[in-house]
């Protein structure tokens, strides 16, 4: 995660020189925040499973998102196409029922074993995603100012899929149970999206257009998230 991290980082810096124009280091600072694109991208979301078997049950889900994306604007028009490379986390609380997937129950397909075992588990994914946006910006110029909203597409890879459950020992010892395997998982995850808001903030949703579980499982979970985002650069 921290070499995930790392990398956008180095991205972010290259893009920024590429992306000077003429003038002094002051001149071209200033002409960078005047001219705001929404090239950094946070997201902070609540998240749920659309088809999830009725019986499982879930807490208080929350994601984070962080992206870094370059603009691509029509000339003077108010909308632009803006693409990037961006990470993806998602923290799923299960209530009376854990997921198996460690092939445990079936070794074939993962599975949710009713348990009250667990004071909390939790399934917690991480993607690294390429976002693609048609963007709608009020003022073209400056994304820190006024009405705008986007559309999207969302292609990620996993990179990290575990499950972590809690547990109470009769001394009282809080003991942990982690179980990391990504193998009943797809790969790959085709996501759409949408924000809406004015100046740096807005409100964002994401809904994923593909299981989360491979074929072998007789469960279609999609993903999805709903929440705040914070622009700007």
């Amino acid at each position: 995660m921290k070499k995930i991290i790392f990398t956008l980082g180095l991205i972010a810096v290259a893009v920024g020189v590429f992306a000077q124009e003429g003038g002094s280091p002051m001149n071209k600072a200033v002409n960078r925040a005047t001219h705001s694109r929404d090239f950094l991208m946070i997201q902070l979301s609540y998240d749920g499973w659309a088809g999830a078997p009725d019986s499982v049950k879930t807490g208080f889900n929350r994601g984070f998102n962080i992206a870094l994306m370059y603009d691509f604007p029509f000339k003077k028009s108010p909308l632009s196409v803006a693409a990037g490379l961006g990470i993806s986390t998602s923290g799923v609380y299960l209530k009376d029922h854990t997921l198996d997937i460690a092939g445990k129950v079936d070794p074939n397909k993962a599975t949710f074993p009713a348990s009250s075992a667990y004071k909390k588990f939790k399934v917690a994914t991480t993607y690294l995603e390429i976002p693609i946006e048609l963007r709608y910006r009020a003022v073209p110029d400056n994304a820190n100012k006024g009405f705008k909203a986007a559309v999207g597409v969302k292609v990620g890879t996993l990179v990290n899929a575990h499950t972590k459950g809690r547990n109470t020992a009769p001394n009282g010892s809080k003991n942990w149970d982690k179980d990391l395997n990504k193998g009943f998982f797809n790969p790959w995850r085709f996501s759409a999206t949408a924000r809406v808001g004015y100046g740096n903030f807005a409100l964002f949703g994401a809904y994923a257009l593909n299981p989360m579980l491979k074929d072998n499982s007789d469960l279609s979970i999609r993903p999805y998230q709903i929440g705040i985002c914070l622009s700007g650069l």
